[in-house]
């Protein structure tokens, strides 16, 4: 397949919210307690009670030169209009052949746990409920095909989240964010009867249950004197913890549930499951773990997606995997992202994959999943990675490198000595 006749969509982007994000959706009284936007010292952080979120950007470095990478921007003007602005964002992904994105939050948490720790959860549950609707009528709902509406839920209350499941359901949408390890946010752990409520609803209204890397278990730092690569190598593996405890759901055996495992890569996979399956058969007899039969390996193709932004591995053992659980993912505008060079990225690494395999793992599997049909809004030959390429050149969409604002290298001039995980936790001090 050439790359211009690619289609891609994206399960894992990322949105900077826009300071008027709550403007539409709550009364000015209502806005008094909610989240908002300030500005200190040319800084700019979210604040919501006493919680103040110390990085707007999270890493939204996208079109910076690697130099220039680091963990702020701090402020919007530090980083490409298309992180929090919906029409330049669409300027961004035509640029990069992209048709569709499903957008995490920033401020909010990747599974919206900012709403979680507030102590008002009447205020929490009004503000969550802002967000959803923000996210998916002013956000998603701007350009019609081109954005997976992704919600948030109010995981202190189940039955809260059972009635914001079916709302949001109503309003089109068939993705939640989802802690990778609840545990480790002081809830209930994934075996607790308590949440099957909320795997019930799920699994009746088709919605998938998304997992971002960093929701829950973490990758600890091996030392303070450790290279920051460290981390940063080691970081999508922590997902593969989370796996192996969702796949050891019991709900599993008697609910359609799936699962989507977020920014973790899928070369791993195969060993997990091998893994899985050895220790199920050589400790199940004492251990008294059931999957009904089946093999751990079988119940991970049943359940389960993954996605990839480059794995070469991983998709030359596609057959391993199961091709029909994988997705891509762009993860703009993160440092990992390879924007605007994502199509070039992707035909590099697809390898023999028949043209169908690649259909699969660059859309239709996703289109499946999220009940997500962008061509029955847009013409099909207009989605495609070199027709939507067309469409940014003729806009004059600009992909040069951008320069933004601040500070990027925690060492300051001491650009030459390695960066560790002391420099940069201490950013966060």
């Amino acid at each position: 397949m050439k790359m211009d006749d690619m289609i891609l969509v994206s399960v894992d982007d990322h949105v900077v919210e826009p300071p008027t994000i709550f403007d539409n959706q709550l009364s000015a009284k209502q806005r008094e307690s909610a989240p908002r936007m300030v500005s200190n010292d040319g800084k700019e952080q979210w604040v919501y009670g006493d919680v103040k979120i110390p990085n707007i950007g999270m890493n939204a470095v996208a079109g910076r030169r690697p130099e220039e990478y680091g963990f702020e921007p701090f402020s919007l003007d530090g980083m490409r209009k298309g992180c929090w602005d919906i029409d330049a964002r669409i300027g961004d992904m035509n640029a990069n052949g992209i048709l569709g994105s499903m957008c995490f939050p920033s401020f909010a948490g990747l599974d919206g746990s900012l709403f979680v720790r507030h102590p008002n959860k009447a205020e929490a549950l009004l503000h969550l409920q802002a967000y959803n609707n923000w996210h998916i009528d002013e956000w998603c709902g701007a350009h019609p095909g081109r954005f997976i509406p992704l919600a948030l839920v109010p995981f202190w209350d189940v039955a809260e989240s059972v009635k914001e499941v079916e709302r949001v359901v109503a309003k089109g949408c068939h993705a939640i964010t989802f802690p990778d390890n609840p545990a480790m946010k002081k809830l209930p752990s994934l075996h607790n009867p308590i949440w099957e409520p909320l795997w019930q609803v799920c699994a009746a209204n088709n919605v998938v249950i998304n997992c971002h890397i960093g929701s829950g278990n973490s990758t600890t730092h091996p030392s303070l004197e450790s290279p920051i690569d460290v981390w940063t190598t080691i970081f999508p593996m922590a997902i593969a913890i989370g796996a192996a405890d969702w796949l050891h759901l019991e709900a599993l055996q008697r609910l359609p549930l799936k699962i989507a495992l977020t920014e973790g890569g899928i070369g791993w996979i195969p060993y997990l499951t091998e893994r899985a399956n050895f220790t199920h058969s050589r400790h199940g007899a004492w251990t008294n773990t059931t999957f009904g039969g089946r093999k751990p390996s079988e119940v991970f193709k049943e359940h389960f997606y993954t996605c990839f932004v480059t794995d070469e591995f991983g998709l030359a053992n596609l057959d391993k995997i199961g091709e029909d659980i994988v997705f891509y993912e762009c993860d703009y505008p993160h440092s990992d992202s390879l924007w605007p060079l994502s199509p070039e990225s992707v035909a590099e690494t697809i390898g023999d994959l028949t043209d169908a395999q690649i259909d699969k793992v660059t859309h239709l599997n996703a289109m499946k999943a999220y009940t997500y049909d962008p061509f029955s809004v847009l013409p099909r030959a207009e989605c495609t990675v070199g027709a939507l390429r067309e469409k940014a050149r003729l806009a004059g969409v600009d992909t040069s490198p951008f320069v933004g604002g601040g500070a990027h290298n925690p060492l300051g001039n001491d650009a030459k000595r390695v960066v560790t995980s002391a420099d940069v936790i201490s950013l966060f001090a």
